[in-house]
């Protein structure tokens, strides 16, 4: 991935700063390409790696990573053809039924996704579904808080990359399960906003089984020179669309076989 980089070291450093700016302070800023029109996706990863190695300088502990644009609706409207990954830090990390502070976010929105624990490393390139269920130790419910911090919601894949795939909360909850108890394409999540469902959606949404993008991850972070390491804790990426959220407004989201995991947004 580091032949197709175009951005220096300098850069790199200050559109880390500005993104890093932007998610520790709350405001928006404009998408990164508005200035650096020819960016790639290896740059966006550049920029997210560097904000990976402040965040762990300061004391965030890598707890995982998250497939992102993982449904074939979200790839055709970003007009891309593979899936993004994120980082997952310990500090972004919710406890189920919690109450949950917006005054820290720019745009925060929810989406479903069912949330794998590892029990060995994976290591691509060449990770396959069958892989990824081999080394899963189980897997659980989980809403993730993703935060578009461009101004306008005008992005672009390159973009929301160094933004960490608009990474900012996350909420497991509900039951574990073994894999091998489930079936995962068939997964039925129904998600209700102040007692309304406001989206529904089925498993099958991610890449046709939550494992693909799992394994698409993996041989993503080869490429990124990195492995899963055994005890990461994964998403699979949205199985439905993602709804705004504001103070006042409470989630639950209801997964067959899974259990439900709620919140409430506060300011």
């Amino acid at each position: 991935m580091s032949s197709n980089l175009t951005l220096s070291r300098e850069d790199i450093v200050r559109l880390c700063e500005r993104v890093e700016g932007a998610q520790t302070r709350a405001y928006a800023i404009p998408k990164l390409t508005d200035e650096y029109p020819d960016m790639t996706i290896a740059d966006g990863y550049a920029v997210q790696s560097e904000l990976r190695r402040r965040f762990i300088a300061k004391g965030h502990k890598l707890v995982g990573w998250k497939a992102g644009l993982t449904s074939k609706a979200k790839m055709q409207q970003m007009g891309v053809s593979v899936p993004s990954i994120g980082f997952l830090t310990d500090r972004m990390a919710r406890p189920e039924s919690s109450a949950i502070s917006t005054s820290d976010l720019v745009h925060p929105r929810v989406e479903c996704e069912v949330a794998f624990v590892m029990k060995e490393t994976l290591q691509g390139p060449g990770c396959t579904a069958a892989d990824v269920l081999a080394a899963t130790d189980y897997v659980l419910p989980a809403v993730e808080i993703i935060d578009s911090r461009f101004s306008g919601f005008k992005f672009d894949l390159a973009s929301v990359i160094a933004d960490n795939g608009s990474s900012a909360r996350f909420v497991g909850g509900g039951r574990a399960r073994y894999v091998e108890d489930l079936d995962l394409r068939t997964l039925g999540v129904v998600m209700e906003k102040n007692g309304e469902i406001v989206t529904l959606g089925a498993s099958a949404a991610v890449l046709g089984h939550p494992a693909e993008a799992i394994a698409m991850l993996v041989n993503i972070l080869a490429e990124l020179g990195e492995n899963l390491p055994a005890g990461s804790f994964v998403m699979s990426g949205g199985i439905t669309e993602a709804i705004p959220v504001k103070p006042g407004d409470s989630i639950v989201a209801r997964f067959q076989e899974l259990g439900s995991v709620s919140m409430r947004f506060v300011e």
